[in-house]
């Protein structure tokens, strides 16, 4: 058994951070210049006013939908060893994470807006 340094196994772990953070700046940095979802929004915001409530909310579903497919693809991919990026797994699971619950509060916000048009008299 070879005995590990500790001081060589520091540094390694500290250059590992560092390629971490620095390639989680460079996706920060790429996903501000693109936004949320990519080019497709555009297209997207130009559909949404013709269509209605009912397809912006749709629109909205899918996006969330495809936010967490991608998510668990890359965690599956990270699971078979396709993709080493740990970073970026944990930034599409957190982003999957945080639209389910964005899209939960405004489920709610609406389902309380409709139980108050309900209690309202005539």
């Amino acid at each position: 058994m070879s005995a590990i340094k500790p001081s060589a196994s520091v540094s390694q772990v500290i250059a590992l951070r560092q390629q971490v953070l620095d390639q989680s700046q460079s996706l920060q940095q790429l996903r501000e210049a693109t936004g949320p979802s990519g080019a497709d929004k555009t297209s997207e915001t130009k559909q949404a006013p013709a269509g209605g409530f009912a397809n912006t909310l749709e629109t909205a579903l899918d996006q969330v939908n495809q936010t967490q497919i991608k998510s668990s693809e890359m965690a599956a991919a990270y699971q078979r060893g396709e993709v080493t990026d740990v970073a970026q797994v944990m930034l599409a699971r957190q982003e999957s994470g945080i639209a389910f619950e964005a899209t939960l509060q405004v489920r709610n916000k609406l389902l309380n807006a409709y139980q108050d048009i309900m209690r309202m008299g005539i």
